[in-house]
């Protein structure tokens, strides 16, 4: 049947709307400390799981050894993802710091060499929650900096598309406090490998002043952006240079921010915040309000067990279960409120959620 001419108008009209209509907007999926509900954090294996599941960057946090390397770690406290306890040879180092006013006991990066590091292996540090993680405790290195670096490159190489690195320097006050500052050491690593010169990196942090002194030292190459973590959980919530973060999500203070970063990475619930039967609310005005100032917006951290999702997305098999479909039903939401992108302990699922 040949269709009218009214019809054909009618089919014309809908391709120029569908022509005129805006590409779906990509979504950035940040492996948070790679695949991390899927092997220990922080090492290659999480890492390379990371990226076989989609991942657009992998996440390293950055602490300073005593010999002035950087090296991969959740905190400069390895006492609980680490065999440090294990090694006689390092008992005597068990001491009590206080860092970014906190109290804390344990072993610190700060007080071993990169080749001392090199002795021990990683643990789970969630291990109620990840069993299956514990169960590979001792199998994996610590990794340098370094060695992330070459690990992305080869990566790349490999699989044919960029592997983007998101690395947060850890501590940055405590760490220029005693003596071992975090920026110049990081900055100094861009100009040493050919993958970090051309390689897609977003460097962040919960502070302030490095963020600034990073842009203007410098500037603003192409393939290097930076992102400004935030978090209004507690309530008065400051950085560690004493930033207070609820002033950073006024529209002023994100206008500020949009000066010398690119990315806003406020916690989840500062997107959409839970009520008080812990299921998602409203979404808050932040997305709008930090596209404004010209900030992307990409929160942390998206996590699939049920103990971490809201209660909407929760199922009945426990809190330590993983959950996929309530994750990426959760994603997909935090999406529909605009944000650009997010960091995930499950890029699989967070592939699946972004698109």
């Amino acid at each position: 049947m040949r269709a009218s001419r009214r019809e054909v108008m009618a089919l014309g009209a809908a391709g120029l709307v569908a022509a005129a209509a805006p590409p779906p907007r990509p979504v950035t999926v940040l492996g948070h400390r790679g695949a991390s509900v899927l092997r220990p954090e922080h090492t290659l294996a999480a890492y390379a799981k990371a990226v076989a599941d989609g991942a657009d960057y992998i996440e390293p946090d950055l602490v300073a050894t005593k010999d002035g390397e950087l090296v991969i770690r959740h905190e400069n406290n390895i006492a609980e993802t680490t065999d440090v306890a294990a090694h006689p040879a390092f008992a005597g180092r068990r001491t009590e710091k206080m860092v970014d006013g906190e109290r804390q006991v344990g072993w610190f990066t700060e007080d071993f060499t990169l080749a001392e590091l090199k002795t021990l292996r990683a643990k789970e540090r969630l291990p109620q929650l990840r069993p299956a993680n514990a169960a590979m405790d001792g199998w994996f290195d610590l990794v340098s900096w370094a060695e992330m670096v070459d690990f992305a490159a080869a990566e790349s190489l490999a699989r044919g598309r960029p592997i983007g690195l998101v690395p947060e320097l850890k501590h940055s006050t405590y760490f220029r406090g005693i003596g071992l500052p975090l920026e110049d050491r990081f900055s100094d690593t861009l100009g040493r490998h050919h993958y970090l010169r051309t390689a897609p990196v977003i460097v962040q942090s919960f502070e302030v002043r490095n963020l600034r002194y990073l842009r203007g030292k410098l500037g603003r190459p192409a393939n290097l952006r930076l992102m400004q973590l935030t978090s209004g959980i507690p309530a008065g919530a400051r950085s560690g240079d004493g930033q207070s973060y609820a002033a950073l999500h006024t529209p002023a203070g994100l206008r500020d921010v949009a000066r010398y970063a690119d990315i806003l990475a406020p916690d989840t619930r500062s997107v959409i915040p839970l009520g008080p039967d812990g299921r998602l609310g409203r979404p808050s005005t932040l997305v709008a309000d930090a596209h404004r100032a010209g900030l992307l917006v990409q929160p942390w951290t998206f996590r699939p067990e049920n103990y971490f999702l809201a209660a909407d997305f929760r199922d009945a098999n426990g809190p330590a279960a993983r959950n996929e479909a309530g994750s990426v039903a959760e994603m997909r939401a935090y999406v529909a409120a605009g944000i650009d992108g997010f960091f995930t302990d499950d890029p699989a699922l967070g592939r699946r959620a972004a698109g």
